[in-house]
């Protein structure tokens, strides 16, 4: 594992604000423009103002837009005293309670400084693709506020579980702070101003690698960031553009869960049942299932029990049918023509087979279909019964041991292959880079 490093972490003053839970919001990647306004209104501290500022249509230009009015805001909250800056580097315990399919689960971990080594060049692999778009956005705002203010999700692995229990330690009978975000998980965070526990977590962890589970975007923006100060000539060994915020949890840890990422598809309007067996065959083996799309969470349950990626669930609305379709050997085959860069592995992902053969390659429609994406069979319930869809795919997550070995291999999973539940607040902690 590279490099890690207790900081001075810039945190809220509770004093000022009040509930930690007011003031925090999940990642910039899953707010909405209603979540932002309901993030607005919850408190006039809510770090979405500094993360997510609103656009202003009509009115930003090159002296005040969203990104002028973040660092102004961040800025200005330092100076009132509303956020204030540890007095001793300190590495921050976090852990994540929660409920899922009627258990509860404890998700552990911590978050330090680690220290930036490009993809390709270190210790530290990608495992998923990345757009232009949110990189840039992201770099934007790191650059007029320097400062990470969301932790990048690593993954390391510690079969013994030897960085854990270091943690554990630091944290025996300390008084956590606690807040609850709006689907209800408990997230609770403990600073540890101790150099010995800094010392213990590099000695226990090692030369490990970490694999990058979520927030691949600002992990590469960090890197960019990084080149930019290097190339105006400040970039010392101990800048803190060397190192990014990250939450660091062992791949072997029982909190840790990947949900699904199922699609809804427009642009396929005269697709049904018929068709689609005509147009899938002999590449799927094609089996009835139910119909109606309430019956979602039965069909889930069935593809939850197939024991590889290569089974899809697809419904299609005119006429309200699911078909299972299990890949062939012709199917692997057909794969092998279109991905012959791609390892036999990645072909068989459930993800993989269903945008490259079923979506580009069979169901073949120009422009492309568009996809919407939920993670529950219960949210593609709703949606089907309130949108207009032509098409409903389910599909397998990948697991985290297709993303050791791919991401080993240099391979990067297709985008939304993976959904860590739940994700990260943003606002516990931030990192400055000055």
């Amino acid at each position: 594992m590279p490099e890690i490093r207790a900081f001075r972490g810039i945190r809220y003053n509770l004093g000022r604000v009040g509930s930690l839970s007011d003031v925090v919001a999940p990642p910039y990647d899953v707010i909405d423009p209603q979540m932002q306004d309901e993030l607005y209104r919850k408190h006039p501290y809510n770090i979405v103002r500094v993360d997510l500022n609103r656009i202003e249509p009509g009115k930003d230009d090159e002296a005040d837009n969203r990104y002028t009015r973040s660092a102004r805001l961040l800025r200005q909250w330092q100076a009132e005293g509303i956020l204030l800056t540890e007095a001793d580097p300190a590495i921050y315990v976090y852990h994540q309670q929660f409920h899922y399919n009627g258990r509860t689960y404890l998700r552990r971990g911590f978050l330090a400084r680690m220290r930036i080594s490009p993809f390709g060049e270190g210790l530290v692999f990608p495992h998923e693709e990345t757009f232009s778009a949110p990189k840039f956005d992201r770099l934007m705002l790191t650059v007029v506020c320097k400062a990470n203010l969301s932790p990048v999700f690593g993954l390391y692995p510690d079969p013994t579980g030897q960085a854990q229990q270091v943690l554990e330690q630091a944290i025996a009978g300390a008084t956590p702070l606690e807040a609850v975000d709006h689907l209800g998980v408990v997230h609770r965070m403990w600073p540890v101003a101790d150099v010995a526990v800094e010392a213990a977590l590099n000695a226990a962890i090692g030369p490990q690698p970490v694999f990058i589970a979520d927030g691949h975007h600002r992990y590469e923006t960090a890197c960019e960031y990084r080149r930019d100060v290097y190339e105006s000539g400040f970039l010392s060994k101990e800048h803190p553009a060397n190192y990014v915020l990250m939450m660091l949890i062992a791949m072997e840890d029982p909190g840790l869960i990947i949900l699904p990422t199922h699609r809804l598809f427009t642009g396929l309007s005269q697709l049904n049942t018929d068709i689609l067996i005509q147009k899938l065959s002999p590449f799927f083996a094609m089996a009835s299932g139910p119909t109606g799309s309430h019956t979602a969470p039965a069909v889930w349950e069935e593809m939850e029990l197939q024991p590889d990626q290569e089974t899809i669930a697809l419904f299609t609305t005119i006429d309200q049918r699911w078909t299972i379709a299990q890949l062939t050997d012709a199917g692997r085959q057909r794969m092998a023509e279109l991905a012959p860069d791609r390892s036999p592995q990645w072909r068989s992902l459930g993800v993989a087979v269903l945008h490259r053969l079923i979506i580009e390659d069979l169901l073949r429609s120009e422009p492309l279909p568009q996809a919407e994406y939920v993670h529950t069979a219960e949210e593609l319930v709703t949606k089907l019964q309130q949108g207009n869809y032509d098409l409903a795919a389910m599909v397998n997550p990948a697991t985290t041991e297709h993303i050791r070995q791919l991401s080993f291999g240099g391979e990067r999973l297709p985008p939304k292959s993976t959904y860590f539940f739940p994700k990260l607040l943003t606002g516990l902690v931030i990192n400055p880079l000055e």
